[in-house]
Protein backbone atom coordinates (compact mmCIF):
# COMPACT_ATOMS: atom_id res chain seq x y z
CA UNK A 1 0.00 0.00 0.00
CA UNK A 2 1.34 3.38 -0.97
CA UNK A 3 2.10 5.85 1.78
CA UNK A 4 -0.15 8.88 2.18
CA UNK A 5 -2.99 10.00 -0.04
CA UNK A 6 -2.96 9.05 -3.72
CA UNK A 7 -3.74 12.57 -4.93
CA UNK A 8 -4.17 11.80 -8.62
CA UNK A 9 -6.51 8.83 -8.02
CA UNK A 10 -8.44 10.86 -5.44
CA UNK A 11 -8.81 13.75 -7.88
CA UNK A 12 -10.24 11.49 -10.60
CA UNK A 13 -12.53 9.84 -8.04
CA UNK A 14 -13.85 13.22 -6.86
CA UNK A 15 -14.45 14.35 -10.46
CA UNK A 16 -16.70 11.37 -11.21
CA UNK A 17 -18.36 11.59 -7.82
CA UNK A 18 -19.26 15.24 -8.40
CA UNK A 19 -20.49 14.42 -11.93
CA UNK A 20 -22.92 11.76 -10.72
CA UNK A 21 -24.01 14.00 -7.84
CA UNK A 22 -25.06 16.67 -10.32
CA UNK A 23 -26.80 13.99 -12.40
CA UNK A 24 -28.58 12.75 -9.29
CA UNK A 25 -30.14 16.13 -8.59
CA UNK A 26 -30.89 16.86 -12.26
CA UNK A 27 -32.70 13.52 -12.48
CA UNK A 28 -35.66 15.14 -10.70
CA UNK A 29 -36.31 17.03 -13.97
CA UNK A 30 -35.93 13.93 -16.16
CA UNK A 31 -39.31 12.79 -17.49
CA UNK A 32 -41.02 14.91 -14.85
CA UNK A 33 -44.65 13.95 -14.38
CA UNK A 34 -47.65 16.23 -13.90
CA UNK A 35 -48.21 14.74 -10.44
CA UNK A 36 -44.95 14.01 -8.65
CA UNK A 37 -46.60 13.26 -5.31
CA UNK A 38 -47.14 9.52 -5.63
CA UNK A 39 -45.07 6.40 -5.08
CA UNK A 40 -45.53 5.52 -8.74
CA UNK A 41 -43.49 8.64 -9.59
CA UNK A 42 -40.99 8.91 -6.73
CA UNK A 43 -40.56 5.20 -5.99
CA UNK A 44 -41.01 3.66 -9.47
CA UNK A 45 -39.92 6.46 -11.82
CA UNK A 46 -43.45 6.78 -13.20
CA UNK A 47 -43.31 3.17 -14.44
CA UNK A 48 -41.90 4.68 -17.62
CA UNK A 49 -38.47 3.14 -18.25
CA UNK A 50 -37.73 1.43 -21.57
CA UNK A 51 -35.48 -1.51 -22.38
CA UNK A 52 -32.09 0.15 -22.07
CA UNK A 53 -32.85 2.27 -19.00
CA UNK A 54 -34.27 -0.83 -17.30
CA UNK A 55 -31.22 -2.87 -18.34
CA UNK A 56 -28.80 -0.36 -16.85
CA UNK A 57 -30.98 0.07 -13.76
CA UNK A 58 -31.27 -3.68 -13.12
CA UNK A 59 -27.57 -4.16 -13.84
CA UNK A 60 -26.69 -1.32 -11.49
CA UNK A 61 -29.05 -2.81 -8.97
CA UNK A 62 -27.81 -6.40 -9.05
CA UNK A 63 -24.08 -5.96 -9.76
CA UNK A 64 -23.08 -3.75 -6.88
CA UNK A 65 -19.89 -2.40 -5.34
CA UNK A 66 -20.05 -5.40 -3.02
CA UNK A 67 -20.07 -7.66 -6.10
CA UNK A 68 -17.09 -5.78 -7.53
CA UNK A 69 -15.15 -6.17 -4.28
CA UNK A 70 -16.43 -9.41 -2.73
CA UNK A 71 -16.56 -11.86 -5.66
CA UNK A 72 -12.86 -11.57 -6.58
CA UNK A 73 -12.07 -11.31 -2.84
CA UNK A 74 -13.70 -14.73 -2.39
CA UNK A 75 -11.53 -16.09 -5.23
CA UNK A 76 -8.48 -14.46 -3.63
CA UNK A 77 -9.18 -16.17 -0.31
CA UNK A 78 -10.84 -19.48 -1.20
CA UNK A 79 -10.11 -20.30 -4.83
CA UNK A 80 -12.56 -21.51 -7.45
CA UNK A 81 -15.33 -21.97 -4.87
CA UNK A 82 -15.81 -18.22 -5.13
CA UNK A 83 -17.00 -18.67 -8.72
CA UNK A 84 -20.42 -19.82 -7.45
CA UNK A 85 -21.69 -16.31 -8.28
CA UNK A 86 -21.21 -16.96 -12.00
CA UNK A 87 -23.46 -20.04 -12.37
CA UNK A 88 -26.10 -18.57 -10.10
CA UNK A 89 -26.42 -15.48 -12.27
CA UNK A 90 -26.75 -17.80 -15.28
CA UNK A 91 -29.45 -19.89 -13.57
CA UNK A 92 -31.46 -16.88 -12.51
CA UNK A 93 -32.38 -15.49 -15.95
CA UNK A 94 -34.39 -18.44 -17.32
CA UNK A 95 -36.07 -18.54 -13.92
CA UNK A 96 -37.15 -14.90 -13.93
CA UNK A 97 -38.24 -15.14 -17.57
CA UNK A 98 -41.05 -17.39 -16.32
CA UNK A 99 -42.40 -15.19 -13.53
CA UNK A 100 -41.26 -11.56 -13.78
CA UNK A 101 -43.54 -10.72 -16.76
CA UNK A 102 -46.49 -12.11 -14.80
CA UNK A 103 -45.58 -10.04 -11.76
CA UNK A 104 -45.20 -6.92 -13.89
CA UNK A 105 -48.59 -7.47 -15.52
CA UNK A 106 -50.61 -8.00 -12.36
CA UNK A 107 -48.78 -5.14 -10.59
CA UNK A 108 -49.42 -2.82 -13.54
CA UNK A 109 -53.10 -3.78 -13.64
CA UNK A 110 -53.71 -3.24 -9.90
CA UNK A 111 -51.20 -0.50 -9.12
CA UNK A 112 -49.05 -2.69 -6.87
CA UNK A 113 -45.82 -0.98 -5.81
CA UNK A 114 -44.27 -3.81 -3.77
CA UNK A 115 -44.28 -7.61 -3.65
CA UNK A 116 -46.24 -7.38 -0.41
CA UNK A 117 -48.96 -5.44 -2.25
CA UNK A 118 -49.29 -8.40 -4.60
CA UNK A 119 -49.27 -10.99 -1.81
CA UNK A 120 -51.99 -9.10 0.05
CA UNK A 121 -54.12 -8.79 -3.06
CA UNK A 122 -53.60 -12.40 -4.16
CA UNK A 123 -54.18 -14.11 -0.82
CA UNK A 124 -56.29 -11.51 0.99
CA UNK A 125 -53.92 -11.62 3.96
CA UNK A 126 -52.41 -8.58 5.65
CA UNK A 127 -50.48 -10.91 7.97
CA UNK A 128 -48.72 -12.69 5.10
CA UNK A 129 -48.13 -9.36 3.40
CA UNK A 130 -46.58 -7.99 6.61
CA UNK A 131 -44.30 -11.05 6.89
CA UNK A 132 -43.03 -10.50 3.33
CA UNK A 133 -42.54 -6.76 3.97
CA UNK A 134 -40.63 -7.20 7.24
CA UNK A 135 -38.44 -9.89 5.68
CA UNK A 136 -37.64 -7.61 2.75
CA UNK A 137 -36.69 -4.69 5.00
CA UNK A 138 -34.52 -6.88 7.27
CA UNK A 139 -32.72 -8.46 4.32
CA UNK A 140 -32.12 -5.10 2.63
CA UNK A 141 -30.58 -3.20 5.56
CA UNK A 142 -27.24 -5.08 5.74
CA UNK A 143 -27.10 -5.06 1.92
CA UNK A 144 -27.13 -1.26 1.96
CA UNK A 145 -24.47 -1.32 4.67
CA UNK A 146 -22.21 -3.42 2.43
CA UNK A 147 -22.41 -0.79 -0.31
CA UNK A 148 -21.02 1.71 2.18
CA UNK A 149 -18.34 -0.85 3.10
CA UNK A 150 -17.38 -0.89 -0.61
CA UNK A 151 -16.97 2.89 -0.64
CA UNK A 152 -14.97 2.74 2.58
CA UNK A 153 -12.62 0.10 1.12
CA UNK A 154 -11.83 2.39 -1.83
CA UNK A 155 -11.26 5.38 0.44
CA UNK A 156 -8.94 3.32 2.66
CA UNK A 157 -6.78 2.25 -0.27
CA UNK A 158 -6.56 5.85 -1.54
CA UNK A 159 -5.31 6.86 1.93
CA UNK A 160 -8.26 9.11 2.68
CA UNK A 161 -9.27 9.60 6.31
CA UNK A 162 -5.93 9.00 8.01
CA UNK A 163 -4.71 5.98 9.92
CA UNK A 164 -6.29 3.85 12.60
CA UNK A 165 -5.32 6.35 15.32
CA UNK A 166 -7.03 9.27 13.59
CA UNK A 167 -10.04 10.88 15.27
CA UNK A 168 -13.13 8.86 14.28
CA UNK A 169 -14.89 11.89 12.82
CA UNK A 170 -11.97 12.80 10.56
CA UNK A 171 -11.46 9.16 9.57
CA UNK A 172 -15.09 8.65 8.59
CA UNK A 173 -15.77 12.16 7.24
CA UNK A 174 -15.40 11.13 3.54
CA UNK A 175 -17.92 8.33 4.04
CA UNK A 176 -20.28 10.71 5.86
CA UNK A 177 -20.07 13.16 2.94
CA UNK A 178 -20.77 10.40 0.40
CA UNK A 179 -23.73 9.26 2.51
CA UNK A 180 -25.10 12.80 2.80
CA UNK A 181 -24.97 13.34 -0.96
CA UNK A 182 -26.61 9.97 -1.63
CA UNK A 183 -29.39 10.71 0.85
CA UNK A 184 -30.02 14.19 -0.59
CA UNK A 185 -30.43 13.28 -4.24
CA UNK A 186 -32.40 10.11 -3.48
CA UNK A 187 -34.82 12.19 -1.39
CA UNK A 188 -35.08 14.76 -4.17
CA UNK A 189 -35.21 12.60 -7.30
CA UNK A 190 -36.38 9.16 -6.16
CA UNK A 191 -35.74 6.23 -8.51
CA UNK A 192 -34.89 8.52 -11.41
CA UNK A 193 -31.55 9.36 -9.77
CA UNK A 194 -30.05 5.84 -9.70
CA UNK A 195 -31.60 5.12 -13.12
CA UNK A 196 -29.68 8.03 -14.65
CA UNK A 197 -26.46 7.41 -12.71
CA UNK A 198 -26.52 3.70 -13.65
CA UNK A 199 -25.45 4.65 -17.19
CA UNK A 200 -22.21 6.14 -15.85
CA UNK A 201 -21.66 3.36 -13.33
CA UNK A 202 -22.02 0.48 -15.78
CA UNK A 203 -19.98 2.21 -18.50
CA UNK A 204 -17.10 2.73 -16.06
CA UNK A 205 -17.27 -0.86 -14.84
CA UNK A 206 -17.20 -2.29 -18.35
CA UNK A 207 -14.21 -0.07 -19.23
CA UNK A 208 -12.32 -1.04 -16.07
CA UNK A 209 -12.96 -4.77 -16.53
CA UNK A 210 -11.99 -4.65 -20.22
CA UNK A 211 -8.72 -2.87 -19.42
CA UNK A 212 -7.95 -5.00 -16.35
CA UNK A 213 -8.44 -8.32 -18.11
CA UNK A 214 -5.92 -7.32 -20.80
CA UNK A 215 -3.51 -4.92 -19.09
CA UNK A 216 -2.88 -6.72 -15.78
CA UNK A 217 -2.11 -10.18 -17.28
CA UNK A 218 0.38 -8.53 -19.66
CA UNK A 219 2.17 -6.98 -16.68
CA UNK A 220 2.11 -10.28 -14.77
CA UNK A 221 3.45 -12.46 -17.58
CA UNK A 222 0.19 -13.94 -18.87
CA UNK A 223 -2.59 -16.14 -17.53
CA UNK A 224 -0.28 -19.18 -17.24
CA UNK A 225 1.72 -17.36 -14.60
CA UNK A 226 -1.42 -16.05 -12.88
CA UNK A 227 -3.03 -19.50 -12.54
CA UNK A 228 0.27 -21.08 -11.49
CA UNK A 229 0.74 -18.51 -8.70
CA UNK A 230 -2.84 -19.04 -7.51
CA UNK A 231 -2.50 -22.84 -7.60
CA UNK A 232 0.76 -22.68 -5.63
CA UNK A 233 -0.88 -20.53 -2.97
CA UNK A 234 -3.90 -22.81 -2.52
CA UNK A 235 -1.75 -25.94 -2.50
CA UNK A 236 0.54 -24.46 0.14
CA UNK A 237 -2.50 -23.56 2.23
CA UNK A 238 -3.78 -27.15 2.03
CA UNK A 239 -6.73 -26.20 -0.16
CA UNK A 240 -5.85 -28.71 -2.88
CA UNK A 241 -5.09 -26.34 -5.73
CA UNK A 242 -7.44 -24.32 -7.91
CA UNK A 243 -10.36 -26.78 -7.92
CA UNK A 244 -12.38 -27.17 -4.69
CA UNK A 245 -12.27 -30.52 -2.93
CA UNK A 246 -15.08 -33.02 -3.55
CA UNK A 247 -16.46 -32.29 -0.08
CA UNK A 248 -17.21 -28.73 -1.17
CA UNK A 249 -19.28 -29.60 -4.23
CA UNK A 250 -22.63 -29.76 -2.43
CA UNK A 251 -21.89 -26.39 -0.85
CA UNK A 252 -21.04 -24.91 -4.23
CA UNK A 253 -24.12 -26.30 -5.99
CA UNK A 254 -26.65 -25.49 -3.25
CA UNK A 255 -25.24 -22.01 -2.75
CA UNK A 256 -25.50 -21.30 -6.48
CA UNK A 257 -29.06 -22.64 -6.72
CA UNK A 258 -30.26 -20.98 -3.51
CA UNK A 259 -28.74 -17.65 -4.49
CA UNK A 260 -30.41 -17.85 -7.92
CA UNK A 261 -33.81 -18.43 -6.30
CA UNK A 262 -33.25 -15.56 -3.86
CA UNK A 263 -31.85 -12.84 -6.14
CA UNK A 264 -35.14 -11.52 -7.48
CA UNK A 265 -36.90 -11.86 -4.14
CA UNK A 266 -34.98 -8.81 -2.91
CA UNK A 267 -37.20 -5.70 -2.86
CA UNK A 268 -34.75 -3.62 -4.90
CA UNK A 269 -34.81 -6.14 -7.76
CA UNK A 270 -38.60 -5.91 -7.93
CA UNK A 271 -38.59 -2.10 -7.63
CA UNK A 272 -36.35 -1.86 -10.69
CA UNK A 273 -38.55 -4.39 -12.51
CA UNK A 274 -41.84 -2.58 -11.82
CA UNK A 275 -40.37 0.72 -13.02
CA UNK A 276 -40.38 -0.52 -16.64
CA UNK A 277 -43.10 0.62 -19.00
CA UNK A 278 -44.23 -2.68 -20.52
CA UNK A 279 -44.28 -6.43 -20.12
CA UNK A 280 -42.14 -6.76 -23.24
CA UNK A 281 -39.39 -4.64 -21.65
CA UNK A 282 -39.11 -7.23 -18.88
CA UNK A 283 -38.98 -10.12 -21.34
CA UNK A 284 -36.23 -8.43 -23.36
CA UNK A 285 -34.21 -7.71 -20.23
CA UNK A 286 -34.22 -11.31 -19.09
CA UNK A 287 -32.53 -12.17 -22.40
CA UNK A 288 -29.86 -9.42 -22.40
CA UNK A 289 -29.01 -9.25 -18.69
CA UNK A 290 -26.76 -12.35 -19.00
CA UNK A 291 -24.19 -9.99 -20.56
CA UNK A 292 -23.50 -8.96 -16.98
CA UNK A 293 -22.71 -12.61 -16.13
CA UNK A 294 -19.95 -12.52 -18.75
CA UNK A 295 -18.56 -9.44 -17.04
CA UNK A 296 -18.85 -11.17 -13.65
CA UNK A 297 -16.79 -14.14 -14.85
CA UNK A 298 -14.02 -11.81 -15.99
CA UNK A 299 -14.31 -9.82 -12.76
CA UNK A 300 -13.83 -12.98 -10.68
CA UNK A 301 -10.48 -13.60 -12.37
CA UNK A 302 -9.16 -10.48 -10.65
CA UNK A 303 -8.92 -12.57 -7.48
CA UNK A 304 -6.29 -14.80 -9.11
CA UNK A 305 -4.51 -11.71 -10.45
CA UNK A 306 -4.29 -10.24 -6.93
CA UNK A 307 -2.49 -13.40 -5.79
CA UNK A 308 -0.08 -13.33 -8.74
CA UNK A 309 0.59 -9.62 -8.14
CA UNK A 310 1.62 -10.35 -4.55
CA UNK A 311 -1.18 -8.31 -2.97
CA UNK A 312 -1.10 -8.78 0.80
CA UNK A 313 -4.04 -7.50 2.84
CA UNK A 314 -5.47 -8.48 6.21
CA UNK A 315 -8.98 -7.61 5.03
CA UNK A 316 -9.84 -9.54 1.86
CA UNK A 317 -12.30 -6.81 0.81
CA UNK A 318 -9.30 -4.55 0.13
CA UNK A 319 -7.59 -7.01 -2.24
CA UNK A 320 -9.06 -5.71 -5.51
CA UNK A 321 -8.84 -1.97 -4.73
CA UNK A 322 -5.22 -2.62 -3.69
CA UNK A 323 -4.58 -4.55 -6.92
CA UNK A 324 -5.85 -1.59 -8.92
CA UNK A 325 -3.63 0.85 -7.05
CA UNK A 326 -0.58 -1.39 -7.44
CA UNK A 327 -1.04 -2.21 -11.14
CA UNK A 328 -2.71 0.76 -12.79
CA UNK A 329 -1.35 4.26 -13.40
CA UNK A 330 -2.71 6.58 -10.73
CA UNK A 331 -5.20 8.28 -13.05
CA UNK A 332 -6.75 4.99 -14.17
CA UNK A 333 -6.75 3.67 -10.62
CA UNK A 334 -8.95 6.71 -9.90
CA UNK A 335 -11.31 5.62 -12.69
CA UNK A 336 -11.47 2.11 -11.21
CA UNK A 337 -12.13 3.47 -7.73
CA UNK A 338 -14.86 5.70 -9.13
CA UNK A 339 -16.48 2.66 -10.76
CA UNK A 340 -16.59 0.90 -7.39
CA UNK A 341 -17.76 4.02 -5.53
CA UNK A 342 -20.54 4.81 -8.00
CA UNK A 343 -21.29 1.07 -8.07
CA UNK A 344 -22.18 1.49 -4.40
CA UNK A 345 -24.32 4.62 -4.79
CA UNK A 346 -26.70 3.21 -7.42
CA UNK A 347 -27.83 0.04 -5.57
CA UNK A 348 -27.81 1.78 -2.17
CA UNK A 349 -30.28 4.35 -3.53
CA UNK A 350 -32.56 1.68 -5.05
CA UNK A 351 -32.41 -0.47 -1.93
CA UNK A 352 -33.35 2.40 0.37
CA UNK A 353 -36.27 3.33 -1.91
CA UNK A 354 -37.46 -0.30 -2.04
CA UNK A 355 -37.31 -0.69 1.75
CA UNK A 356 -39.12 2.63 2.20
CA UNK A 357 -41.88 1.57 -0.22
CA UNK A 358 -42.41 -1.65 1.74
CA UNK A 359 -42.74 0.23 5.01
CA UNK A 360 -45.07 2.85 3.56
CA UNK A 361 -47.43 0.58 1.65
CA UNK A 362 -47.46 -2.52 3.82
CA UNK A 363 -46.90 -1.24 7.37
CA UNK A 364 -47.83 2.46 7.47
CA UNK A 365 -50.85 2.29 5.16
CA UNK A 366 -52.05 -1.20 6.09
CA UNK A 367 -51.73 -0.87 9.87
CA UNK A 368 -51.16 2.75 10.90
CA UNK A 369 -53.01 5.08 8.49
CA UNK A 370 -55.27 3.18 6.08
CA UNK A 371 -56.66 6.43 4.64
CA UNK A 372 -53.22 7.86 3.75
CA UNK A 373 -53.27 9.97 0.60
CA UNK A 374 -50.72 9.47 -2.22
CA UNK A 375 -48.98 12.66 -1.06
CA UNK A 376 -48.70 11.33 2.51
CA UNK A 377 -47.41 8.00 1.25
CA UNK A 378 -44.71 9.71 -0.78
CA UNK A 379 -43.67 11.94 2.11
CA UNK A 380 -43.43 8.99 4.52
CA UNK A 381 -41.48 6.95 1.98
CA UNK A 382 -38.97 9.76 1.47
CA UNK A 383 -38.40 10.07 5.22
CA UNK A 384 -38.09 6.32 5.72
CA UNK A 385 -35.56 6.10 2.89
CA UNK A 386 -33.41 8.54 4.86
CA UNK A 387 -33.82 6.54 8.07
CA UNK A 388 -32.88 3.31 6.30
CA UNK A 389 -29.64 4.87 5.02
CA UNK A 390 -28.87 6.31 8.48
CA UNK A 391 -29.35 2.85 9.97
CA UNK A 392 -27.00 1.33 7.40
CA UNK A 393 -24.41 4.04 8.08
CA UNK A 394 -24.56 3.47 11.85
CA UNK A 395 -24.19 -0.26 11.18
CA UNK A 396 -21.03 0.32 9.15
CA UNK A 397 -19.47 2.82 11.56
CA UNK A 398 -20.12 0.91 14.78
CA UNK A 399 -19.70 -2.76 13.85
CA UNK A 400 -16.90 -4.89 12.46
CA UNK A 401 -17.10 -5.27 8.68
CA UNK A 402 -17.23 -9.08 8.90
CA UNK A 403 -20.44 -8.68 10.92
CA UNK A 404 -22.00 -6.71 8.07
CA UNK A 405 -21.03 -9.42 5.59
CA UNK A 406 -22.44 -12.20 7.78
CA UNK A 407 -25.70 -10.34 8.27
CA UNK A 408 -25.98 -9.93 4.51
CA UNK A 409 -25.56 -13.70 4.16
CA UNK A 410 -28.30 -14.11 6.76
CA UNK A 411 -30.44 -11.70 4.73
CA UNK A 412 -30.10 -14.02 1.72
CA UNK A 413 -31.37 -16.94 3.82
CA UNK A 414 -34.33 -14.85 4.99
CA UNK A 415 -35.40 -13.38 1.65
CA UNK A 416 -35.49 -16.84 0.05
CA UNK A 417 -38.36 -17.72 2.42
CA UNK A 418 -40.66 -15.29 0.58
CA UNK A 419 -40.35 -17.31 -2.65
CA UNK A 420 -43.36 -19.66 -2.09
CA UNK A 421 -45.76 -16.78 -1.40
CA UNK A 422 -44.53 -14.58 -4.25
CA UNK A 423 -43.64 -16.97 -7.08
CA UNK A 424 -46.11 -19.62 -6.00
CA UNK A 425 -48.84 -16.99 -5.91
CA UNK A 426 -48.05 -15.89 -9.46
CA UNK A 427 -48.93 -19.32 -10.82
CA UNK A 428 -51.48 -20.83 -8.44
CA UNK A 429 -54.01 -19.92 -5.77
CA UNK A 430 -53.88 -23.45 -4.33
CA UNK A 431 -51.69 -22.58 -1.32
CA UNK A 432 -53.63 -21.50 1.76
CA UNK A 433 -52.60 -18.12 3.19
CA UNK A 434 -52.10 -19.53 6.71
CA UNK A 435 -50.04 -22.42 5.32
CA UNK A 436 -47.73 -19.99 3.52
CA UNK A 437 -47.35 -18.00 6.72
CA UNK A 438 -46.57 -21.19 8.66
CA UNK A 439 -44.01 -22.29 6.06
CA UNK A 440 -42.41 -18.85 6.12
CA UNK A 441 -42.14 -18.96 9.93
CA UNK A 442 -40.54 -22.44 9.90
CA UNK A 443 -38.06 -21.45 7.19
CA UNK A 444 -37.11 -18.22 8.98
CA UNK A 445 -36.70 -19.97 12.34
CA UNK A 446 -34.64 -22.87 10.99
CA UNK A 447 -32.49 -20.62 8.80
CA UNK A 448 -31.75 -18.16 11.61
CA UNK A 449 -30.96 -20.83 14.22
CA UNK A 450 -28.81 -22.83 11.80
CA UNK A 451 -26.83 -19.73 10.78
CA UNK A 452 -26.46 -18.76 14.45
CA UNK A 453 -24.75 -22.08 15.11
CA UNK A 454 -22.12 -21.64 12.38
CA UNK A 455 -18.73 -20.51 13.73
CA UNK A 456 -15.73 -19.13 11.87
CA UNK A 457 -12.18 -18.25 12.92
CA UNK A 458 -13.35 -14.69 13.66
CA UNK A 459 -17.00 -15.24 14.65
CA UNK A 460 -18.59 -17.48 17.27
CA UNK A 461 -22.03 -17.12 15.67
CA UNK A 462 -23.28 -16.30 12.16
CA UNK A 463 -19.86 -17.27 10.82
CA UNK A 464 -21.14 -18.51 7.46
CA UNK A 465 -24.15 -19.67 5.48
CA UNK A 466 -23.43 -23.41 5.03
CA UNK A 467 -24.15 -26.32 7.37
CA UNK A 468 -24.82 -30.06 7.25
CA UNK A 469 -28.09 -30.84 5.47
CA UNK A 470 -30.31 -32.94 7.77
CA UNK A 471 -30.87 -36.45 6.42
CA UNK A 472 -28.21 -36.12 3.71
CA UNK A 473 -25.07 -35.48 5.71
CA UNK A 474 -23.49 -33.17 3.13
CA UNK A 475 -22.59 -29.54 3.80
CA UNK A 476 -24.99 -27.28 1.93
CA UNK A 477 -26.46 -23.78 1.81
CA UNK A 478 -28.66 -23.17 4.84
CA UNK A 479 -31.04 -20.95 2.87
CA UNK A 480 -31.91 -23.75 0.43
CA UNK A 481 -32.49 -26.26 3.25
CA UNK A 482 -34.76 -23.74 5.00
CA UNK A 483 -36.58 -23.14 1.71
CA UNK A 484 -37.27 -26.89 1.24
CA UNK A 485 -38.66 -27.05 4.80
CA UNK A 486 -40.74 -23.96 4.03
CA UNK A 487 -42.29 -25.58 0.93
CA UNK A 488 -42.95 -28.92 2.69
CA UNK A 489 -44.70 -27.20 5.60
CA UNK A 490 -46.72 -25.00 3.23
CA UNK A 491 -47.91 -28.03 1.24
CA UNK A 492 -48.78 -30.14 4.28
CA UNK A 493 -50.60 -27.30 6.04
CA UNK A 494 -52.50 -26.42 2.87
CA UNK A 495 -53.84 -29.99 2.63
CA UNK A 496 -54.80 -29.89 6.32
CA UNK A 497 -56.42 -26.45 6.23
CA UNK A 498 -58.38 -27.24 3.09
CA UNK A 499 -59.53 -30.52 4.62
CA UNK A 500 -60.94 -28.57 7.58
CA UNK A 501 -62.37 -25.85 5.30
CA UNK A 502 -60.37 -23.11 7.00
CA UNK A 503 -61.48 -19.66 5.76
CA UNK A 504 -59.50 -18.58 2.72
CA UNK A 505 -58.69 -15.00 1.80
CA UNK A 506 -60.31 -13.16 -1.10
CA UNK A 507 -58.31 -13.03 -4.32
CA UNK A 508 -58.71 -9.63 -5.99
CA UNK A 509 -56.89 -10.70 -9.17
CA UNK A 510 -58.21 -12.51 -12.23
CA UNK A 511 -56.47 -14.85 -14.73
CA UNK A 512 -56.18 -12.21 -17.47
CA UNK A 513 -54.35 -9.83 -15.09
CA UNK A 514 -51.22 -11.98 -15.31
CA UNK A 515 -50.79 -11.48 -19.04
CA UNK A 516 -51.98 -7.86 -19.32
CA UNK A 517 -49.71 -5.33 -21.01
CA UNK A 518 -49.39 -1.56 -20.81
CA UNK A 519 -52.14 -0.93 -23.33
CA UNK A 520 -54.70 -2.96 -21.39
CA UNK A 521 -57.19 -1.11 -19.19
CA UNK A 522 -54.99 1.46 -17.46
CA UNK A 523 -53.03 1.25 -14.23
CA UNK A 524 -54.83 1.61 -10.94
CA UNK A 525 -53.15 4.21 -8.79
CA UNK A 526 -54.67 2.85 -5.61
CA UNK A 527 -55.22 -0.76 -4.63
CA UNK A 528 -58.79 -1.62 -5.69
CA UNK A 529 -61.29 -3.04 -3.24
CA UNK A 530 -61.17 -6.83 -3.03
CA UNK A 531 -63.51 -8.64 -5.38
CA UNK A 532 -64.74 -12.16 -5.13
CA UNK A 533 -63.28 -14.93 -7.24
CA UNK A 534 -60.13 -16.94 -7.35
CA UNK A 535 -57.66 -17.03 -10.23
CA UNK A 536 -56.03 -20.27 -11.34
Amino acid sequence: MKDGVNGVALGVFIFFFLAVTVMGFLAARWRRADDEHSLDEWGLGGRSFGTWVTWFLLGGDLYTAYTFVAVPAAIYAAGAAGFFAVPYTILVYPLIFTFLPRLWSVSHKHGYVTTSDFVRGRFGSKGLSLAVAVTGILATMPYIALQLVGIQAVLDVMGVGGGENTNWFVKDLPLLIAFGVLAAYTYSSGLRAPALIAFVKDTLIYIVIAVAIIYIPIKLGGFDEIFKAASDKYTAAGAGGLVPAEAGQWTYATLALGSALALFMYPHSITATLSSRSREVIRRNTTILPLYSLMLGLLALLGFMAIAAGVKVTNGQLAIPQLFENMFPDWFAGVAFAAIGIGALVPAAIMSIAAANLFTRNIYKDFIKPDATPQQETRVSKLVSLLVKVGALVFVLTMDKTVAINFQLLGGIWILQTFPALVGGLFTRWFHRWALLGGWAVGMLYGTLAAYGVASPTQKHFGGSSKEIPGIGEIGYIGLTAFVLNVVVSVVLTFALRAFNAPDGVDETSPEDYTADAGDAGVATELPPATAGSAH
